[in-house]
C-alpha cells in the first residue's frame, strides 16, 4: 500500500466516476496536440500496450512527498509484501518470506535473491534501511506515510536493522497489530539514486530531496522496482510506461513478466470525453459510471468488451464541515468564526444529516445502482457495524431537520430563511472537486436539499489540487463534498483521516511535523476518544475484542458527524476482452494483477 492513493486511474484505487453529457458530435474536434491515440496503436503495432485514462497529470514523480490520488507510483514500486486484490490477503513481494517473534514485537523481512532496480543496480538490504530510516521516518521529510508506522499513542516509531545481506529486522516498542500489512506494503526506494538528495541541503536548509523527481525530471531517470518504468510524460498529455527489464517475477516457463510492454496513460480531464475515447475504441478500460451504464452495457457485445460488476466501491462519499478553530500565521481565523459556531454545534450538523435525501441521490445521481453508505468502514470489512446491528443512521426527515434546529436557537424569517442566534443568514460555501461529475451532481443536489430547510449552500468548485491544498494547506473551507478509501482488511488503513494530528484529518486539520503550532486549535474529547479507540485497537490481537473496539469507533462517528456519509456506487469497470487473465474485484480492480495480463494476438 502507498497510502493514501496508490495507484492511478484507472486501476483499483481509480478515483472516480464519469459523466454523460457531452455530445458526441465532439468526437470529431478532439486531439491531443496534434497525435490522436489511435496514432500510437498504429506507431507501436509491434508492441504489446495498454491504452488508458486517468483525470490529471501527476503532481510528482516522488511517492514519498507525493498527495495527489492521480500517480503512477503503482506500477514504479512494490513494497516488502503485497495484497491480493480478490482476497485482500498478504502475500510475498520483494521479501520472499517473513517472520514474526511471539511477542509479536520483531517482524524479520528475507528479501528474494537477485533484486535489481530498474537501472540494472542490486536492490539490497541498505536500500530498505535507507527507505524507512532515510526516508519515511525522516522528521525533515513530509510524507503521510508516516502515520502508518507510527507506533500506540506514544508516537513512538519502530526500529530497523539489517541482520544480513537478505534479512531486515524491525522491532516495535510494543505489539503493533496493523504493521506487517501497513509497513510491508510501503514502496522501497533506490539509496543510490536518492542518498546525495537526502543529505544535501537548500537554501533553506531542507533536505534536496523535497524536490527531487518533479514532474520536470527526464523520466528515464527515475527509478524503481515494479513491473515497469518510466519512458516519457509529456504534460497534459499522457505519460508512457515501458515494462521493466529487471523486474523480478518470472512465470512458471521462467518467461519474465509483465508480457503487456507498454502502458500508456491518456490525460483526459473530462469524464464525458474519457467515456468517448472509450466508445471509439481509443482506451482499453473505463470505470463505468451509473449514467453511462445502460448505453454501454447496450453496446458490450458490439464493442469487444465486458462490464465487470465488483460491488459496492470500498470506498465513502460523505459531506462534511471544517470544525477548526484556529487562526492562520496572520492571526485570522481558517473559518468565519460565526459559521464556526454552526459547524460546531452538534444539532446543525445532524440537522443537515436528515435534509439530505440520500435515497433521491440514489435513484437519480447513480440510476439505483449504488447503496446508501452509513458507515467509515466498507461494508466488505469484517469489522462493518451495519444499522441492523445498532448503527445510527439519519434517513431524509426535513421536518426533524428543522425542528433540530429551532430548538438549538436558530429561527426562520418571513422568507423561509435560516437565520442563527444574532440573526446572521445561515449561508456558506460547500466545496467540490471538478473532475468527478458525480460528485458535482451530489453537490448541486445537497445544495437544493438544504434550501428546503432555509440554508443557502454556495458551490465552490475547483480543480482537485485546489480542493487539497485548502484541505489540507490553507485550511480555508467551510464545508465538502469529498469521498476518501474505507477500511477493508484493516482498519488502521484510515487512521491518517481520523487520528487528530493525522496529516489528512481534514475537518479539524492540525499542525503537521515540523509546522509551527497552530494558534487556537482545539480537539474535542469525542476526536480524543477516536484516538483513544484506534490506539487501543493496534494493540488487541483478539479479533472479537478489535471488532468491538471498531464498532464503538463508527458509533461515535454517527453520533458527532464529523462527516456524514452519502451513497457508494457499485463498482463497474469495463475492459476490452482482448485483454487476458482479469481477476477484477471492488478490492483490487482489473490490473492488480498487471505481471499476469496478456493481449491475445488479432
Amino acid at each position: 500500500m502507498n497510502p493514501p492513493f496508490p495507484k492511478l486511474l484507472p486501476l483499483q484505487q481509480v478515483l472516480r466516476p464519469l459523466g454523460l453529457t457531452v455530445a458526441l458530435v465532439l468526437s470529431c474536434l478532439l486531439t491531443l496536440t496534434g497525435c490522436h491515440p489511435n496514432q500510437f496503436k498504429t506507431q507501436a503495432a509491434q508492441v504489446s500496450q495498454l491504452v488508458l485514462a486517468t483525470p490529471s497529470d501527476p503532481a510528482t514523480f516522488n511517492t514519498i512527498v507525493n498527495t495527489s490520488p492521480f500517480g503512477v507510483f503503482g506500477y514504479l514500486y512494490e513494497g516488502l509484501l503485497s495484497e491480493n486484490g480478490m482476497t485482500g490477503e498478504l502475500e510475498p513481494g520483494l521479501a520472499e518470506s517473513w517472520d514474526i517473534s511471539s511477542d509479536r514485537q520483531q517482524i524479520t523481512f528475507t528479501l528474494r535473491d537477485g533484486l535489481k532496480w530498474s537501472d540494472g543496480e542490486p536492490l539490497t538490504v541498505d536500500d530498505v534501511i535507507f527507505t524507512y530510516q532515510q526516508l519515511y521516518l525522516n522528521p525533515k521529510i513530509p510524507t503521510v506515510s508516516r502515520d502508518f508506522l507510527q507506533i500506540g499513542s506514544t508516537g513512538k516509531y519502530p526500529s530497523v536493522r539489517k541482520l544480513d545481506q537478505r534479512r531486515v529486522e524491525f522491532t516495535l516498542p510494543e505489539p503493533f497489530a496493523p504493521f506487517v500489512r501497513s509497513a510491508g506494503t510501503l514502496a522501497i526506494l533506490p539509496a543510490h539514486a536518492l542518498q546525495e538528495s537526502v543529505e544535501a541541503t537548500d537554501s533553506n536548509g531542507n533536505p534536496q530531496f523535497l524536490s527531487t523527481w518533479g514532474t520536470d525530471t527526464n523520466p528515464q531517470e527515475i527509478v524503481g522496482n515494479g513491473p515497469y518504468r518510466l519512458e516519457k510524460y509529456t504534460p497534459a498529455e499522457r505519460v508512457i510506461l515501458q515494462r521493466n527489464p529487471y523486474y523480478w517475477r518470472v512465470d512458471a516457463q521462467g518467461n519474465p513478466q509483465p508480457y503487456i510492454q507498454r502502458i500508456v496513460l491518456q490525460v483526459i480531464q473530462s469524464s464525458d470525453n474519457q467515456l468517448i475515447r472509450f466508445r471509439s475504441g481509443e482506451l482499453d478500460s473505463l470505470r463505468v459510471n451509473p449514467e453511462a451504464f445502460g448505453l454501454l452495457k447496450r453496446e458490450e457485445k458490439r464493442g469487444k468488451y465486458t462490464i465487470y460488476n465488483g460491488g459496492p466501491m470500498p470506498g465513502i462519499r460523505f459531506v462534511g464541515f471544517n470544525l477548526n478553530k484556529a487562526r492562520n500565521a496572520q492571526g485570522k481565523p481558517f473559518v468565519d468564526p460565526i459559521k464556526s459556531r454552526w459547524f460546531n454545534t452538534l444539532a446543525f450538523r445532524q440537522a443537515v444529516a436528515y435534509a439530505i435525501d440520500r435515497e433521491k441521490m440514489k435513484t437519480n445521481i447513480y440510476r439505483g445502482l449504488g447503496e446508501v453508505q452509513h458507515s467509515p468502514m466498507a461494508v466488505q470489512s469484517p469489522y462493518y457495524l451495519s444499522p441492523e446491528d445498532g448503527l445510527k443512521v439519519y434517513n431524509y426527515e426535513p421536518q426533524k431537520a428543522k425542528q433540530l434546529l429551532l430548538d438549538a436557537g436558530f429561527k426562520y424569517n418571513s422568507q423561509n430563511q435560516l437565520l442563527d442566534w444574532d440573526g446572521n443568514r445561515v449561508q456558506f460555501t460547500m466545496l467540490v472537486k471538478s473532475d468527478d461529475k458525480s460528485r458535482v451532481d451530489a453537490a448541486v443536489q445537497i445544495k437544493q436539499d438544504l434550501s428546503q430547510i432555509g440554508i443557502e449552500a454556495d458551490l465552490q468548485v475547483l480543480s482537485f489540487n485546489l480542493v487539497l491544498r485548502k484541505l489540507l494547506s490553507t485550511r480555508d473551507w467551510d464545508c465538502y463534498v469529498g469521498a476518501f478509501g474505507a477500511a477493508v482488511s484493516e482498519p488502521h488503513s484510515i487512521f491518517f483521516f481520523w487520528y487528530s494530528g493525522g496529516s489528512f484529518h481534514q475537518f479539524n486539520q492540525g499542525p503537521q511535523p515540523g509546522q509551527p503550532p497552530l494558534e487556537g486549535w482545539e480537539v474535542s474529547d469525542w476526536e480524543q476518544e477516536i484516538d483513544r479507540l484506534f490506539n487501543a485497537g493496534i494493540k488487541e490481537l483478539d479479533q472479537s475484542k478489535r471488532k468491538a473496539i471498531y464498532d464503538r469507533f463508527q458509533e461515535i462517528v454517527a453520533e458527532e458527524l464529523p462527516v456524514f456519509f452519502l451513497v457508494n456506487s457499485l463498482d463497474f469497470q469495463a475492459v476490452r476482452d482482448r485483454i487476458e487473465n482479469i481477476k477484477f474485484s471492488s478490492l483490487g480492480g482489473p490490473l492488480w494483477n498487471i505481471d499476469e495480463l496478456r493481449i491475445a494476438e488479432n
